[in-house]
């Protein structure tokens, strides 16, 4: 089965924002969606990005209009203009999804991925804290456990989706990359990914 390359970070907004759409078009469309969370400040240090702290002014006044409008657009609670426990850390989560895809097993991980991002953006808790993430887990169908027995390999895995991810041209997130090459940058360009699969674009 063709598979769709998912880079991104739990701390992303935007991917918040962008739901289980990504997993509606994949299963409409007969794709895999292999999850690919990465350290975002080392991407936007290597690509030409800049951190949200060190943006002008400008930009992240647009920033926060552009989320206003698109939390309304897509219906999800987003806390504004930032929930209490962002940033955090965002390894163990990222480290909790890559675990759970290794592992395999009948659990959701679109599921886990978004009910991270949630517990983030709309119920205010600490996703780089042992206990959410595990609560998260379980209610994807994952074992809790996976917090332990997947440090290792989500270390590892993490750093490498980063190189992977500069050489294959990402440079911000969500970001989807289809296995001919096509790339399509943000939540907001879902619809053209969509199109794009059933040969519209």
């Amino acid at each position: 089965m063709a598979s769709l390359d998912y880079y991104f970070t739990t701390l992303s907004p935007w991917a918040y924002l962008a739901g289980l759409r990504a997993e509606e078009i994949a299963a409409r469309h007969g794709l895999t969606i292999a999850y690919k969370p990465l350290d975002i400040m080392a991407l936007f240090a290597r690509t030409g990005g800049t951190a949200p702290a060190d943006r002008h002014p400008s930009r992240m006044e647009y920033r926060s209009q552009e989320l206003r409008r698109q939390v309304r657009k897509t219906g999800l609670a987003m806390t504004l203009p930032k929930p209490a426990f962002w940033p955090t850390n965002p390894a163990p989560s990222s480290y909790a999804i890559i675990a759970a895809q290794e592992a395999g097993g009948s659990g959701d991980l679109g599921l886990l991925t978004h009910s991270l991002m949630r517990a983030c953006w709309a119920e205010e808790k600490d996703i780089g804290a042992e206990a959410v993430v595990q609560e998260c887990l379980a209610a994807a169908g994952f074992d809790t456990g996976l917090t332990m027995s997947g440090l290792l390999t989500g270390a590892e895995i993490y750093a490498r989706n980063l190189e992977e991810a500069v050489a294959r041209g990402v440079f911000g997130a969500p970001f989807y990359v289809l296995e001919n090459g096509e790339k399509f940058w943000g939540q907001d360009r879902l619809d053209d990914l969509d199109a794009y699969l059933a040969g519209k674009l």
